[in-house]
């Protein structure tokens, strides 16, 4: 194939559509994403689509305008791509957080990591496996969200400040049953003025909230604060 064909009008037309189509695959997936009011949304998904897919374009083309051919077959042109994959990383662990004992934004990191997956192979020119990808990932996130489709329940975190003087913890583990949840378990954090501190792991079967959940807990008189 001529060289000259990667530096022409033509060949910027169809990395420009490229890059186009990246956006298109991280707008999908980040619009899932701000639906359901996590931390990467629209904008963060398409810039990684976009960088992942200009990266991989530079990857593998921008090495065409060597002197000759034979130095061009010695050039690693899996260098630039490479890194995409470790260096992307670093998004992705910001948008991990770790409070009361639970892990969140796991699920958004992937998603971010795999975003510029679907970047690469668009600017790799593998339209279908960008679209796949994309595909299953809004799949994946959508359809899996709800466990009472597999009949698993959800695990929340809940924080409880209980009054020693009116109840303890068998008091909160009460009020959480009879709200219809099962507490997991439960850990003293921090014990002052009067006020004993509970982080509470609870299992919510299909059909019950948090919230329902938290609005228990406030009703008891022998709870001060309750923080999800």
């Amino acid at each position: 194939m001529d060289i000259a064909y990667f530096t022409g009008i033509t060949f910027q037309a169809v990395c420009g559509l490229r890059l186009a189509f990246s956006a298109a695959c991280g707008f999908a997936i980040g619009f899932e994403r701000k639906n359901r009011l996590k931390e990467a949304g629209m904008r963060t998904h398409m810039i990684v689509a976009i960088g992942a897919a200009m990266m991989m374009i530079v990857s593998k083309y921008g090495f065409f305008d060597l002197v000759g051919v034979s130095d061009f077959l010695r050039a690693d042109v899996s260098r630039i791509a490479a890194q995409i994959v470790s260096g992307v990383g670093f998004l992705g662990a910001g948008m991990i957080f770790i409070r009361n004992r639970s892990v969140t934004g796991l699920t958004t990191a992937a998603g971010i990591w795999t975003t510029a997956g679907i970047g690469m192979a668009v600017g790799a020119g593998m339209y279908s496996l960008g679209v796949v990808g994309t595909l299953l990932v809004l799949l994946i996130q959508y359809w899996m969200h709800n466990p009472s489709w597999w009949n698993l329940p959800d695990v929340c975190s809940i924080t409880v400040r209980v009054n020693e003087e009116k109840g303890n913890v068998g008091d909160v583990m009460r009020v959480i049953q009879e709200a219809g949840a099962q507490p997991a378990d439960v850990a003293v954090t921090h014990k002052k003025n009067g006020l004993i501190k509970l982080d509470v792991r609870v299992r919510l079967p299909a059909g019950i909230q948090q919230y329902q959940v938290i609005e228990a807990l406030e009703k008891s008189s022998c709870i001060a604060e309750v923080e999800d």
